[in-house]
């Protein structure tokens, strides 16, 4: 079975006075962008399977304005981390789960996108190489099961900017 992994950076975040970087809240674009973000994956990818989404304020907001109904599991780990710690959670994801959909934060999500792909210089890489914004959602392929993904093993096959 063909596995799919979207790795999403959440939508842009708001900056009010007194909350924590972790409890930072959408801003109107964000909620907007994360919209298109969840239509486009409607319209362009297979059926999301299971969700992994970061704790965070503005990630869980992002999933929510999405429309992603797939079962979810909140990881604070994703929050803060590298591409090796975001590689072992993906080689946990269930061998029936076909699509992956994981939402989190900048640099861990264009880092790992770039550590997994092993087509660095197709047209979807060379975009993501320049910038990976706020909702953006980096599309991977692998032939083979989620325990057995590693870095170079995956066909970055789209990188999509919903805007």
């Amino acid at each position: 079975m063909m596995r799919t992994l979207i790795l999403m950076r959440h939508g842009k975040s708001a900056y009010p006075d007194d909350v924590g970087d972790h409890e930072r809240p959408l801003a109107p674009r964000g909620r907007r962008e994360a919209g298109l973000a969840g239509q486009w994956l409607r319209e362009t990818q297979p059926p999301i399977d299971a969700v992994r989404c970061s704790t965070a304020t503005r990630t869980r907001q992002t999933l929510t304005a999405t429309g992603v109904s797939a079962p979810v599991v909140f990881e604070s780990a994703i929050y803060a981390a590298a591409p090796a710690t975001l590689i072992e959670m993906i080689q946990l994801s269930a061998d029936d789960v076909a699509t992956l959909l994981v939402i989190g934060h900048a640099p861990g999500m264009p880092w790992t996108a770039w550590e997994l792909a092993s087509n660095h210089d197709c047209v979807p890489a060379v975009e993501l190489s320049r910038k990976f914004p706020t909702s953006a959602l980096a599309v991977l392929r692998f032939d083979r099961p989620w325990a057995d993904v590693d870095p170079g093993t995956g066909d970055l096959i789209d990188f999509h900017i919903p805007r």
